[in-house]
């Protein structure tokens, strides 16, 4: 689900060492904006790694860890009567249209983590969780735009929640396909240029019927912005 609206180095758990290795430690150290977030758990902090590996170099992210979650999730779905309409196959229109808006993407702005934002994800994973919601309205109504706003008016801004995984690199490749979504907005807002989002807060929390909900909420500020500073 997603919305737009405009106005201390962790140790990596790799799906594939093989894959790990295409990657330099400098690009892993530049991905690695939330190091020092002390408010985010390793796996919040590496949801933000991964998005920033994409944001860095959007066409090997495809063929490497984007790889390893397709086949780590064919493998699991291979139990299942109807595995051939679960699996993604190779000619999977998402799939395919992927790597032609990764293509290109190359070194863009990086994200970079926010503790009042992630503090906002928090709030609103944890209302999904606990009246079992499924929305970006909040259980009293208010629309992510107004939470936002509240601590960052007048920016644009959007959300993008995932439902079903715990894992970071499932989350992000989940949300990067975005399989099923034809408008394609949680993809659009990881490859975001056009509106400058470049700080994020991140939450992953129980929930009753997905197990897993993450809330990823973007916000663009000055260019010359960053947590760390």
């Amino acid at each position: 689900m997603f919305k737009i609206l405009l106005p201390t180095l962790l140790l990596f758990i790799f799906s594939s060492q093989v894959n790990a290795q295409k990657w330099t430690d400098a690009e892993f150290r530049k991905a690695n904006t939330a190091a020092n977030a002390s408010y985010l758990s390793n796996e919040e902090k590496n949801i933000v790694m991964y998005m920033n590996l994409i944001r860095i170099d959007g066409e090997k992210f495809y063929y490497t860890f984007l790889e390893d979650y397709i086949n780590n999730y064919n493998a699991k779905v291979r139990k299942y009567r109807n595995y051939n309409e679960l699996r993604i196959t190779r000619n999977n229109s998402y799939y395919t249209s992927l790597l032609k808006h990764l293509r290109g993407v190359k070194n863009l702005q990086l994200f970079y983590p926010d503790d009042k934002l992630t503090s906002l994800s928090r709030s609103h994973a944890q209302d999904l969780n606990r009246n079992n919601l499924d929305t970006h309205e909040s259980s009293n109504g208010d629309k992510f735009s107004k939470r936002l706003s509240r601590y960052f008016p007048n920016k644009a801004m959007s959300e993008n929640i995932d439902f079903g995984y715990s894992n970071s690199l499932d989350i992000v490749c989940h949300l990067l396909l975005d399989c099923g979504v034809p408008s394609l907005g949680h993809r659009f807002n990881l490859l975001d240029q056009k509106y400058k989002l470049n700080t994020v807060g991140v939450s992953i929390q129980p929930h009753p019927s997905y197990t897993w909900c993450a809330v990823i909420d973007f916000v663009a500020q000055p260019a010359y912005y960053s947590n760390n500073e």
